[in-house]
C-alpha cells in the first residue's frame, strides 16, 4: 500500500498525523510512505527527521487582516496544484490523507481531481478553512469532536476520535517524587504550550508567591522563551519551576489538575488521562476554536474555563483551590473526561484506510 500524508502548521496538524504513520507501520511493514507539507512550517524538520520522506510545497495561508493579499495566495495556490499533481502522479498512491493545515487543500483538492481516494482528519471541534473546502472534495471525513459533524456532508462523517490519545494510553506514569515533590500532595501542572505566553507569563509571575502554604504543589512550565522572567521571583518549597519537560505526558499521569490551554491535542491528552483540567483559551486563534473546544467539555462538567481576559492571581487561586479541595468535583470531573475518551483512534483511522483501499 502507498499512502501520501498531508498536515503542516502546527503541532496539533502534524502530531495526529504522526500517530498514524506510526500505526500504519505497525500494521503493514511494507507500506510506502510519502509526507507533504510546506517549505517553511514545523512539518519541514520535524518529519525528515523521523525517516519519513518529505516533499515540501510552498503555500501561503488566506489573510484575513489584508484581503488584498489573499490575490498572491490564490496564485501560490494554483502553483502548489501543479506541484502536488508532479509528486502525485510521480508517487502514484493509493491513497491521500489530510491532517489540516492550509498545506493539505491543494494536496487533497488534486488528488481527488486524479480520482485517488482521499480522507481527511479534523482535530477541533470547529473545522479548520481547509477541511470545510475539502470535505465536499474527500471519500471519508474522521473527526475528533461528535460536535463538529455538522459542519461535514453527513453520508462521509465517521466519528474516530483524536489519533494522538492512542499514543497516550502506552506512555508510563512518572511519579512527581522524581521532580522533587512530595507523593502524600496533590500536584498541579500549569503549562501554555511548549514555548510559553508573554501575556501568561506576567500573570503568573503575579501568582506564584500565592501558593506559599497551599495544600497542593504547583509545577509551572514557563516556555523556553519566558523562564528567566522568573529567576527574581522567590518561590516557596511547594512550587518548582521549569522551562520545559520532556515526557510530559508521563507526569500528567500523577498529577491532580492542570491549568492549559485547549487546543486539539491537549484535549485528547487530557481525555485519554481523565485529568481534570483549567483550560485558559487562547484567544489568539481562528474561529476562537479554542474555547469552542474547551466549551464542548464544559458542558459536560468535564472542565473549567477562565478565559484569558478573566484570568488573575485572585480567580486562578479561587479556581484550583475549589478543585483540589472537592474530592467529589475532581471525580466527577475525571469521570466526565473519560467518558469521552477515544484509545483506539489510530486504529479505528488505519481500519478506515483499509476500508477505502479495499473498496469495502
Amino acid at each position: 500500500m502507498k499512502i501520501v500524508i498531508t498536515a503542516g502548521g502546527t503541532g496539533g496538524h502534524i502530531f495526529p498525523a504522526l500517530a498514524v504513520i506510526n500505526k500504519i507501520k505497525e500494521k503493514d511493514k511494507t507500506a510506502k510512505i510519502l509526507y507533504i507539507g510546506t517549505t517553511n512550517r514545523m512539518e519541514k524538520d520535524i518529519i525528515p527527521k523521523e525517516n519519513i520522506p518529505y516533499v515540501g510545497i510552498e503555500m501561503l495561508g488566506l489573510n484575513r487582516k489584508h484581503l488584498f493579499e489573499n490575490i498572491k495566495v490564490l496564485k501560490t495556490y494554483f502553483k502548489s496544484c501543479k506541484k502536488a499533481k508532479e509528486e502525485l502522479l510521480k508517487f502514484n498512491p493509493d491513497i491521500v490523507i489530510g491532517f489540516g493545515g492550509y498545506i493539505s487543500a491543494p494536496v487533497i483538492y488534486t488528488a481527488s481531481k486524479l480520482k485517488i481516494k482521499t480522507i481527511i482528519h479534523e482535530q477541533n471541534s470547529i473545522p479548520g478553512l481547509s477541511n470545510k473546502f475539502l470535505s465536499r472534495y474527500a471519500n471519508k471525513v474522521l473527526i475528533s469532536f461528535k460536535e463538529s459533524a455538522s459542519y461535514f456532508p453527513k453520508d462521509k462523517v465517521i466519528y474516530t476520535g483524536n489519533p494522538r490519545s492512542e499514543q497516550i494510553k502506552d506512555v508510563k506514569k512518572i511519579s512527581k517524587t522524581s521532580l522533587g515533590f512530595r507523593k502524600d500532595k496533590p500536584l498541579v501542572i500549569i503549562v501554555m504550550g511548549s514555548l510559553g505566553s508573554l501575556t501568561m507569563t506576567n500573570k503568573f509571575k503575579e501568582v506564584l508567591p500565592l501558593f506559599k502554604n497551599k495544600s497542593y504543589q504547583v509545577l509551572l512550565i514557563t516556555g523556553n522563551n519566558y523562564y528567566d522572567e522568573y529567576k527574581n521571583i522567590k518561590l516557596s518549597d511547594n512550587v518548582k519551576l521549569m522551562p520545559f519537560l520532556n515526557n510530559l505526558i508521563g507526569y500528567m499521569k500523577d498529577a491532580d489538575l492542570i491549568v492549559t490551554r485547549s487546543g486539539a491535542s491537549t484535549i485528547s491528552e487530557i481525555t485519554s488521562i481523565g485529568l481534570p483540567a483549567i483550560m485558559v483559551p487562547s484567544p489568539y486563534v481562528t474561529n476562537n476554536h479554542q474555547y469552542i473546544n474547551a466549551k464542548a467539555l464544559k458542558d459536560e462538567g468535564a472542565c473549567i474555563i477562565l478565559k484569558e481576559e478573566d484570568f488573575n492571581k485572585e480567580s486562578l487561586i479561587k479556581n484550583i483551590d475549589d478543585i483540589i479541595d472537592d474530592k467529589d468535583k475532581l471525580k466527577n470531573m475525571k469521570d466526565a473526561l473519560l467518558k469521552r475518551k477515544v484509545d483506539d483512534s489510530a486504529t479505528r483511522i488505519y481500519k478506515q484506510i483499509i476500508e477505502l483501499v479495499r473498496n469495502e
